[in-house]
């Protein structure tokens, strides 16, 4: 893993952003299925902000979101960058105004007011960390039990199963209207 400016870029970097292109997803409208699952999460971890956050080269969208208002963020405020480099574990930020990486972030500072994170990796195809399903609190915790961490990275992979079905749905409608056409 390198450092960027203020956040870290993964070793293939190159290859995740590409496995991530390839999943054609970052611009699509939403998904019923994905926001079903955010909150879902929201409610099992009784926190008030859940997403699905896709982490491109300048910024993360969350594709899936509960409790945020905003679709977007740049990279450099982005928890999820951190996120994507653990790729086997869930990354957790216990009180981020304690955390020497986040405790001038804006979105520490200032809405939403973080002070919890914890992200899970979506791991996409060839094995790359595409983005994170997350939960964030506003109040410090004291962290996630060895079961809640697994519970977390079980629904990040639901999630990025649902991604590639609707791609296979999206691939398939696509070649049979450019049949009929």
């Amino acid at each position: 893993m390198t450092h960027g400016a203020l956040h870290p870029i993964p070793f293939d970097e190159q290859a995740r952003l590409e496995a991530l292109a390839s999943m054609s997803i970052i611009n699509t409208p939403p998904e019923q299925a994905l926001d079903v699952m955010v909150d879902f999460t929201a409610h099992l971890f009784n926190v008030p902000i859940a997403l699905v956050s896709l982490v491109g080269r300048d910024k993360q969208v969350f594709k899936a979101r509960v409790g945020l208002d905003i679709c977007e963020t740049s990279r450099e405020v982005s928890f999820c960058s951190h996120a994507i480099t653990q790729r086997n574990d869930v990354f957790v930020v216990p009180d981020a105004r304690k955390d020497p990486r986040f405790a001038e972030n804006p979105l520490v500072t200032g809405s939403p007011f973080i002070r919890f994170y914890a992200g899970a990796p979506l791991i996409g195809f060839a094995r790359q960390p595409v983005g994170t399903l997350c939960i964030i609190d506003r109040k410090p915790r004291p962290g996630l039990s060895d079961h809640e961490k697994l519970t977390l990275t079980k629904l990040a992979r639901m999630v990025i199963l649902r991604m590639k079905s609707q791609e296979i749905i999206d691939a398939a409608k696509a070649g049979g209207s450019a049949a009929a056409g």
